[in-house]
């Protein structure tokens, strides 16, 4: 049996039997000759169920089948009154359950071949950039973790290639993981564009694309639920974002998807505690950048109370300070972003100003997104969906009711960092409408203070 096609397909994955897509005869010829692995589902105990794609254990996150006659695990045509269990953690994936196995390559491993001229990418680094391109090769070399603290714009893709360069020379197979899917779709093309002789496989929910022998895959944290002892190299890119963070799923499907021996990066300009303490605690090395590409500092937010703010956003109108910032960006021709808390709130707000909205739910924010970039629209309005990871050029940004909780610290740091990241126009204005002071808004206030202070000492030492 000729199994080439099938070893680089399968090679550190664990699929449902629809996701193999093969014909009966060759699935059953597989299995018999040993070349696919078959696992439970779920694994049961007396104490716990436990999905063995998400690994979760909770047991609200298990529902139950009811029926009278099903096939055993064992597919031998015994029936049996045992109801079937599955997981609703990662049903959106396909359905994990007691009667649906999940396969693994259990036949010879294909490695990817190592490519002598991986990028034609000719664009120069800062010297805080090449600082962090260096030490992500030698984690690379090493097989370590590091950690890359930089600002929103500090130029943190191009950072990339130089590591990248070297892991498609060594033949290793990479992986660049990401919460949100917007920006799996926007860096996938710069990276297919910059590095031409890889193939890149993009993943997220509702892609049409499968990895089948990518050098590298750029995907959503959640599609990292299907790879087992997979990449070489692991770059988490926005490591503090939802649901990353919330879900402790998904750090374990990243732990789960690299080989033994393995180099893992981190990318954010948030840290969560966990990081700062490892990092502090000399337990991960981390390299620190404090400054945008452009060398200008980041946007001060402005903090501007508005009485009653968040019972004008629940009738759908805005106060006149609000209308004042608009019709000012408006006059001088200014793009702009309206940040809100809510999808309700996103939704009245683009009835009442005639703007469009974007959010998680929506069908055509690829589309909204792409248009808005293109400057088709003048303004948009999202939730923290756009929080980061995309990049328009020459805009302002508004959070409307910055103190409600879904604007936590991180978050508005990230929202602040969408303004002044074009060379041409560094200086983008931002302002956080509130009712209530938060420490949030103050924190990030301060973070953004400290970092500029850090890019102003570097610049004075570097001189």
């Amino acid at each position: 049996m000729n199994i080439n096609p099938w070893s680089p397909r399968f090679s550190g994955k664990r699929l449902l039997k629809n996701e193999l897509n093969l014909s009966e005869s060759v699935f059953k010829g597989l299995l018999e000759k040993g070349y696919l692995k078959e696992n439970p589902g779920i694994k049961e105990t007396l104490l716990y169920h436990e999905c063995q794609r998400c690994h979760t254990r909770k047991p609200s996150h298990f529902g139950k089948i009811p029926t009278k006659t099903i096939q055993s695990f064992s597919h031998q045509n015994s029936p049996t009154n045992k109801s079937i269990t599955y997981c609703r953690n990662c049903i959106q994936m396909g359905r994990v359950s007691t009667n649906e196995p999940l396969y693994e390559w259990n036949g010879p491993v294909a490695k990817p071949r190592k490519i002598k001229q991986p990028s034609i990418w000719r664009g120069e680094l800062t010297e805080l950039q090449s600082k962090a391109a260096d030490a992500m090769v030698e984690a690379i070399r090493n097989q370590s973790k590091l950690l890359i603290h930089a600002v929103c714009g500090a130029g943190k893709t191009e950072m990339l290639y130089r590591g990248l360069w070297i892991a498609f020379r060594n033949g290793f197979r990479v992986c660049i993981a990401t919460p949100r899917a917007d920006v799996v779709r926007e860096l996938a093309p710069r990276l297919r564009r910059d590095f031409p002789s890889i193939e890149v496989a993009a993943l997220y929910g509702g892609t049409q694309e499968v990895d089948v022998t990518a050098h590298l895959v750029v995907a959503t944290t959640h599609q990292l639920l299907r790879y087992s002892k997979s990449f070489d190299v692991m770059i988490v890119d926005e490591v503090d974002a939802f649901p990353y963070h919330h879900d402790k799923s998904l750090p374990k499907a990243v732990a789960r998807s690299v080989k033994d021996s393995h180099a893992l990066i981190y990318l954010t300009a948030t840290p969560r505690l966990d990081l700062k303490i490892a990092s502090r605690m000399k337990q991960l090395q981390t390299i620190s950048i404090p400054l945008r590409y452009h060398g200008h500092p980041l946007p001060l937010p402005k903090l501007s109370q508005v009485f009653k703010l968040h019972q004008h956003l629940q009738q759908g109108t805005l106060p006149t300070k609000i209308t004042r910032w608009i019709d000012e960006r408006k006059s001088t021709k200014r793009r702009f972003l309206l940040f809100v808390p809510t999808i309700e709130n996103a939704h009245a707000l683009s009835e009442t100003l005639g703007i469009p909205y974007v959010h998680s739910e929506s069908a055509n924010r690829e589309e909204l997104i792409h248009q808005f970039r293109n400057q088709h629209y003048e303004a948009l309005i999202t939730t923290t969906i756009l929080e980061r990871g995309v990049t328009f050029p020459s805009i302002d940004v508004a959070v409307i009711g910055a103190d409600h909780e879904v604007f936590d610290e991180a978050a508005l740091i990230q929202i602040a960092g969408r303004a002044g990241r074009s060379a041409d126009d560094p200086d983008g204005d931002v302002t956080f409408f509130y009712s209530v002071k938060t420490k949030a808004m103050v924190k990030a206030r301060q973070y953004t203070e400290l970092k500029n202070l850090e890019g102003k000492k570097f610049k004075k030492e570097s001189n």
